[in-house]
Protein backbone atom coordinates (compact mmCIF):
# COMPACT_ATOMS: atom_id res chain seq x y z
CA UNK A 1 0.00 0.00 0.00
CA UNK A 2 1.50 3.30 -1.14
CA UNK A 3 1.52 6.23 1.26
CA UNK A 4 -1.25 8.77 0.57
CA UNK A 5 -0.52 12.50 0.49
CA UNK A 6 -4.21 13.46 0.55
CA UNK A 7 -5.14 15.98 3.25
CA UNK A 8 -7.40 14.82 6.05
CA UNK A 9 -10.61 16.80 6.60
CA UNK A 10 -9.36 17.78 10.05
CA UNK A 11 -6.45 19.59 8.40
CA UNK A 12 -8.67 21.65 6.12
CA UNK A 13 -10.12 25.01 7.20
CA UNK A 14 -13.82 25.75 7.53
CA UNK A 15 -15.06 22.46 8.97
CA UNK A 16 -18.43 22.73 10.79
CA UNK A 17 -18.02 22.95 14.55
CA UNK A 18 -20.50 20.19 15.35
CA UNK A 19 -18.79 17.80 12.93
CA UNK A 20 -15.37 18.57 14.44
CA UNK A 21 -16.56 18.19 18.04
CA UNK A 22 -18.18 14.83 17.28
CA UNK A 23 -15.03 13.70 15.49
CA UNK A 24 -12.96 14.64 18.55
CA UNK A 25 -15.28 12.52 20.70
CA UNK A 26 -14.86 9.62 18.29
CA UNK A 27 -11.08 10.01 18.37
CA UNK A 28 -11.11 9.79 22.17
CA UNK A 29 -13.08 6.54 21.91
CA UNK A 30 -10.71 5.13 19.28
CA UNK A 31 -7.65 6.14 21.33
CA UNK A 32 -9.07 4.41 24.38
CA UNK A 33 -10.21 1.24 22.61
CA UNK A 34 -7.54 0.80 19.93
CA UNK A 35 -4.41 1.57 21.89
CA UNK A 36 -3.60 5.19 21.07
CA UNK A 37 -3.49 6.22 24.72
CA UNK A 38 -1.79 2.97 25.74
CA UNK A 39 0.99 3.41 23.16
CA UNK A 40 1.76 6.98 24.26
CA UNK A 41 1.83 5.95 27.92
CA UNK A 42 4.06 3.00 27.13
CA UNK A 43 6.60 5.29 25.49
CA UNK A 44 6.52 7.74 28.38
CA UNK A 45 6.74 4.97 30.96
CA UNK A 46 9.82 3.52 29.25
CA UNK A 47 11.48 6.95 29.18
CA UNK A 48 10.64 7.71 32.81
CA UNK A 49 11.86 4.32 34.03
CA UNK A 50 15.06 4.50 32.01
CA UNK A 51 15.91 7.94 33.36
CA UNK A 52 14.61 7.13 36.88
CA UNK A 53 12.71 10.39 37.33
CA UNK A 54 9.94 10.99 39.86
CA UNK A 55 8.93 14.38 38.50
CA UNK A 56 8.75 15.66 34.95
CA UNK A 57 7.30 18.28 32.63
CA UNK A 58 5.93 17.32 29.22
CA UNK A 59 4.71 19.12 26.11
CA UNK A 60 2.04 17.22 24.19
CA UNK A 61 2.25 18.62 20.66
CA UNK A 62 -1.01 18.55 18.70
CA UNK A 63 -2.91 17.56 21.80
CA UNK A 64 -6.37 17.53 20.18
CA UNK A 65 -9.02 17.38 22.90
CA UNK A 66 -6.28 16.37 25.38
CA UNK A 67 -7.26 12.79 26.17
CA UNK A 68 -3.56 11.83 26.13
CA UNK A 69 -2.59 14.44 28.78
CA UNK A 70 -5.51 13.24 30.92
CA UNK A 71 -4.27 9.67 30.61
CA UNK A 72 -0.73 10.77 31.51
CA UNK A 73 -1.92 12.52 34.66
CA UNK A 74 -3.92 9.46 35.70
CA UNK A 75 -0.91 7.22 35.08
CA UNK A 76 1.41 9.54 37.04
CA UNK A 77 -0.94 9.90 40.00
CA UNK A 78 -1.24 6.13 40.38
CA UNK A 79 2.56 5.80 40.47
CA UNK A 80 3.37 8.69 42.76
CA UNK A 81 5.06 10.62 39.96
CA UNK A 82 4.60 14.37 39.69
CA UNK A 83 3.66 15.39 36.16
CA UNK A 84 3.16 18.84 34.65
CA UNK A 85 1.73 18.69 31.14
CA UNK A 86 1.17 21.40 28.55
CA UNK A 87 -1.03 20.54 25.58
CA UNK A 88 -0.24 22.52 22.43
CA UNK A 89 -3.11 22.82 19.94
CA UNK A 90 -3.46 25.12 16.95
CA UNK A 91 -7.20 24.84 16.23
CA UNK A 92 -9.33 27.25 18.35
CA UNK A 93 -12.37 24.97 18.67
CA UNK A 94 -10.23 21.96 19.54
CA UNK A 95 -8.24 23.95 22.11
CA UNK A 96 -11.45 25.21 23.69
CA UNK A 97 -12.83 21.67 23.86
CA UNK A 98 -9.64 20.53 25.59
CA UNK A 99 -9.81 23.33 28.17
CA UNK A 100 -13.42 22.51 29.04
CA UNK A 101 -12.69 18.80 29.41
CA UNK A 102 -9.65 19.34 31.64
CA UNK A 103 -11.05 21.89 34.10
CA UNK A 104 -10.58 19.43 36.95
CA UNK A 105 -6.94 18.62 36.15
CA UNK A 106 -4.61 21.33 37.51
CA UNK A 107 -1.58 19.43 36.20
CA UNK A 108 -2.55 20.24 32.59
CA UNK A 109 -2.55 23.57 30.75
CA UNK A 110 -3.72 24.09 27.15
CA UNK A 111 -1.85 26.55 24.94
CA UNK A 112 -2.72 27.53 21.38
CA UNK A 113 0.20 27.39 19.02
CA UNK A 114 1.75 25.84 15.92
CA UNK A 115 3.46 22.46 16.29
CA UNK A 116 6.10 23.53 13.76
CA UNK A 117 6.84 26.75 15.70
CA UNK A 118 6.08 26.08 19.37
CA UNK A 119 5.90 29.29 21.44
CA UNK A 120 8.44 28.16 24.05
CA UNK A 121 12.15 28.79 24.60
CA UNK A 122 14.70 25.96 24.26
CA UNK A 123 14.82 23.29 26.99
CA UNK A 124 11.42 24.26 28.41
CA UNK A 125 10.29 20.66 29.08
CA UNK A 126 11.76 17.36 30.16
CA UNK A 127 9.89 15.53 27.40
CA UNK A 128 8.08 16.39 24.18
CA UNK A 129 5.38 13.95 23.06
CA UNK A 130 3.63 13.78 19.69
CA UNK A 131 0.85 11.20 19.51
CA UNK A 132 -0.68 10.43 16.10
CA UNK A 133 0.46 13.77 14.74
CA UNK A 134 3.45 13.18 12.48
CA UNK A 135 1.54 11.19 9.86
CA UNK A 136 -0.19 14.47 8.96
CA UNK A 137 3.17 15.90 7.80
CA UNK A 138 5.42 15.50 4.79
CA UNK A 139 8.74 13.71 5.23
CA UNK A 140 10.61 17.01 5.18
CA UNK A 141 8.27 18.54 7.74
CA UNK A 142 8.64 15.51 10.02
CA UNK A 143 12.42 15.79 10.06
CA UNK A 144 12.17 19.54 10.70
CA UNK A 145 9.63 19.01 13.50
CA UNK A 146 11.80 16.44 15.25
CA UNK A 147 14.76 18.84 15.14
CA UNK A 148 12.59 21.64 16.54
CA UNK A 149 11.10 19.52 19.32
CA UNK A 150 14.51 18.19 20.32
CA UNK A 151 15.49 21.77 21.10
CA UNK A 152 12.52 22.11 23.46
CA UNK A 153 13.19 18.89 25.39
CA UNK A 154 15.83 18.42 28.06
CA UNK A 155 15.59 14.64 28.31
CA UNK A 156 13.75 13.10 25.39
CA UNK A 157 11.23 13.14 22.57
CA UNK A 158 8.50 10.49 22.37
CA UNK A 159 6.65 9.75 19.15
CA UNK A 160 3.58 7.52 19.03
CA UNK A 161 1.91 6.97 15.69
CA UNK A 162 0.16 4.61 13.29
CA UNK A 163 1.69 1.95 11.06
CA UNK A 164 0.54 1.76 7.45
CA UNK A 165 -0.76 -1.72 6.68
CA UNK A 166 -3.66 -3.06 4.55
CA UNK A 167 -5.20 -4.88 7.53
CA UNK A 168 -5.11 -1.72 9.62
CA UNK A 169 -6.66 0.27 6.78
CA UNK A 170 -9.55 -2.09 6.08
CA UNK A 171 -10.08 -2.75 9.77
CA UNK A 172 -10.59 0.90 10.69
CA UNK A 173 -12.59 1.50 7.51
CA UNK A 174 -15.21 -1.07 8.49
CA UNK A 175 -15.07 -0.39 12.23
CA UNK A 176 -15.84 3.31 11.87
CA UNK A 177 -18.75 2.52 9.54
CA UNK A 178 -20.27 0.43 12.33
CA UNK A 179 -20.25 3.05 15.08
CA UNK A 180 -20.51 6.53 13.51
CA UNK A 181 -21.96 8.55 10.64
CA UNK A 182 -19.58 11.45 11.19
CA UNK A 183 -18.08 12.28 7.80
CA UNK A 184 -14.80 13.49 9.32
CA UNK A 185 -14.22 10.28 11.26
CA UNK A 186 -15.30 8.11 8.33
CA UNK A 187 -12.89 9.94 6.02
CA UNK A 188 -9.94 10.65 8.26
CA UNK A 189 -9.63 7.42 10.26
CA UNK A 190 -8.77 5.19 7.28
CA UNK A 191 -6.90 8.02 5.55
CA UNK A 192 -4.71 8.41 8.64
CA UNK A 193 -3.54 4.82 8.17
CA UNK A 194 -2.77 5.49 4.49
CA UNK A 195 -0.84 8.63 5.43
CA UNK A 196 1.25 6.77 8.01
CA UNK A 197 4.53 4.92 7.45
CA UNK A 198 5.67 1.33 7.72
CA UNK A 199 7.88 0.39 10.68
CA UNK A 200 10.95 0.44 8.42
CA UNK A 201 10.00 3.86 7.05
CA UNK A 202 9.50 5.22 10.58
CA UNK A 203 12.95 3.94 11.56
CA UNK A 204 14.54 5.59 8.52
CA UNK A 205 12.75 8.87 9.25
CA UNK A 206 13.89 8.92 12.87
CA UNK A 207 17.45 8.18 11.84
CA UNK A 208 17.34 10.92 9.19
CA UNK A 209 16.35 13.51 11.80
CA UNK A 210 19.68 13.00 13.55
CA UNK A 211 18.48 14.35 16.90
CA UNK A 212 19.70 11.52 19.15
CA UNK A 213 19.73 7.80 19.72
CA UNK A 214 16.31 6.19 19.68
CA UNK A 215 14.47 2.98 20.40
CA UNK A 216 11.60 1.83 18.22
CA UNK A 217 8.82 -0.22 19.82
CA UNK A 218 5.97 -1.91 17.98
CA UNK A 219 2.67 -1.75 19.87
CA UNK A 220 -0.39 -3.82 19.02
CA UNK A 221 -2.42 -3.08 16.96
CA UNK A 222 -0.43 -1.38 14.17
CA UNK A 223 1.28 1.33 16.19
CA UNK A 224 4.86 2.35 16.66
CA UNK A 225 6.56 4.28 19.45
CA UNK A 226 9.89 6.05 19.01
CA UNK A 227 11.78 7.13 22.12
CA UNK A 228 14.64 9.56 21.59
CA UNK A 229 17.29 9.92 24.29
CA UNK A 230 18.78 13.32 23.61
CA UNK A 231 21.95 12.47 25.55
CA UNK A 232 22.52 9.29 23.50
CA UNK A 233 23.67 9.70 19.91
CA UNK A 234 24.42 6.06 19.26
CA UNK A 235 21.47 3.84 20.13
CA UNK A 236 19.32 3.52 16.99
CA UNK A 237 17.23 0.35 16.90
Amino acid sequence: MKRSLEKELMDLPGQPRDVLEEDLRNLRILNRCLGGSRAAIRGLERAVQTLQVREFSLLDVGTGSADIPAAIVDWARHRGVRARVVGLETHPVTAQTARVRLKGLPEVAIVRGDAARPPFPPHSFDFVLASQLLHHFSVEAIVAALKTWSQLARRGVIISDLVRHPIAYHGILYLTRLFTRNIMTLTDAPLSVKRAFTVTEWRDLFAAAGVGGFKLISVFPFRVVGIFRLDDKNDQR
